[in-house]
C-alpha cells in the first residue's frame, strides 16, 4: 500500500513510499482510509531524530471498514468510520474496535477526520471539570484544533466561555462558535474562572492559573509555546481567598484500554449534522502533504489541516 513515511532527508521529514499492508490482531478492523488530518504534535514528531526513517505515523483518519475484526467486535465491512490509532497516513490502517466510531452515511470524510485527537481531548477534559452549567470556563489556544472543539462543547454544556487567542482577528469567529469573551492573553481577564483548559503552557498557563477562583482547576492539555511555566511563590499561597486551586495533566492515550467508540460515534454525528464546526483551515490531496506539514511547522495554520486520499 501507499503511505507517507518519515524521511529525515526531506524538507518536511515526510515522503511517499510503498509499505507492507497492516497485519490485523483479532480485535482490529482493516480500514480503507479516505482522509486524514494532521496534528501539530505529530508533524513535529516526524522531525525528531529519534523517529526512525520509514516509520508510518498519524493518529486521525476516516474511511470505510474493508475487513471487520475477526473476533466480531466493531462495525461490519462497508461501514463508514472515524478512527484513532497509529500509522494513519496510509491507504489502509489496522484499528482496534474500541477506537472506531461509526459515521453517518454521506458525511464528509475530511471533516470527520479532524475529530479523534482534538474532539476527544476537548470532550474528555471538559467532562473532568464536572458540572459546567452557568460557570466560567477559560480555553487557551482557542483557535487551534482542540481549542475550537472545546469552545463549542463548553458552550453546549452551558458554560460562560472565555476564549484566549493570540490573534485578535479570531474574535468574531470564536464568538460565532459560542465564546462569550475573547482575549489575547489570560492576564486580560477581569473576573475569575471556574476552570481552564490550557493548550499553550508557559506564561499563559501561569496567568490562567492566576485567574482561577477558589477550588478551581486548570487542566494542561498542550504546550504549544514550548516554554517553561514558572509559578511565583505567591501563586500557591492562597492568601487572597482563592485557595484550593489545582493543576492537572491530561494525556489522551494514557490508558490503552479506554473505549472511545461511543464518543467518536457521537462526535461524528455532531460534525456531520453541522452542530460542531471542525475548523478546517487547509485542505488538499495527500500528494500535497509537504505543503500541509510545512504550514503547521511554520505556525501558519489555525485549525485543522486535512489531506484527502485519492
Amino acid at each position: 500500500m501507499r503511505a507517507l513515511v518519515v524521511d529525515h532527508t526531506a524538507k518536511a521529514h515526510l515522503s511517499p513510499a510503498q509499505v507492507a499492508d497492516p497485519v490485523l490482531a483479532p480485535g482490529e478492523a482493516l480500514v480503507q482510509v479516505e482522509a486524514f488530518s494532521l496534528n501539530y504534535g505529530e508533524v513535529v514528531g516526524a522531525t525528531n531524530p529519534d523517529t526512525p526513517d520509514g516509520a508510518v505515523i498519524g493518529w486521525d483518519a476516516a474511511g470505510v471498514v474493508a475487513q471487520a475484526a475477526a473476533d466480531g467486535s466493531g462495525p461490519a465491512a462497508g461501514t463508514p468510520v472515524v478512527t484513532l490509532g497509529e500509522a494513519g497516513w496510509a491507504e489502509l490502517r489496522a484499528v482496534p474496535a474500541t477506537r472506531l466510531g461509526i459515521v453517518p452515511d454521506g458525511a464528509d470524510f475530511g471533516a470527520i477526520s479532524t475529530i479523534p485527537v482534538a474532539g476527544l481531548s476537548a470532550l474528555q477534559v471538559l467532562r473532568r471539570m464536572g458540572q459546567l452549567l452557568g460557570r466560567r470556563v477559560m480555553i487557551t489556544g482557542a483557535s487551534g484544533g482542540v481549542g475550537r472543539y472545546a469552545v463549542q462543547l463548553a458552550a453546549r454544556a452551558g458554560a460562560e466561555v472565555v476564549a484566549i487567542s493570540g490573534n485578535p482577528a479570531r474574535e468574531r469567529g470564536l464568538k460565532s462558535l459560542g465564546a462569550h469573551e475573547v482575549y489575547t492573553d489570560p492576564a486580560e481577564v477581569g473576573r475569575p474562572v471556574f476552570a481552564v483548559l490550557d493548550n499553550v503552557g508557559g506564561r499563559q498557563l501561569v496567568d490562567a492559573f492566576a485567574a482561577l477562583q477558589a477550588g478551581g482547576v486548570l487542566v494542561s492539555v498542550g504546550r504549544s509555546s514550548e516554554a517553561d511555566a514558572v509559578l511565583p511563590p505567591k501563586a500557591l499561597q492562597g492568601t487572597d481567598g482563592r485557595h484550593d486551586r489545582s493543576i492537572r495533566t491530561f494525556f489522551l492515550f494514557a490508558d490503552p484500554t479506554t473505549d472511545f467508540s461511543a464518543d467518536l460515534t457521537w462526535l461524528a454525528a455532531e460534525v456531520a449534522a453541522g452542530r460542531l464546526d471542525p475548523g478546517i483551515s487547509w485542505r488538499g490531496p495527500w500528494t500535497r502533504y509537504d505543503e500541509a506539514a510545512q504550514a503547521l511547522l511554520d505556525r501558519r495554520l489555525h485549525g485543522k489541516a486535512v489531506l484527502d486520499v485519492a
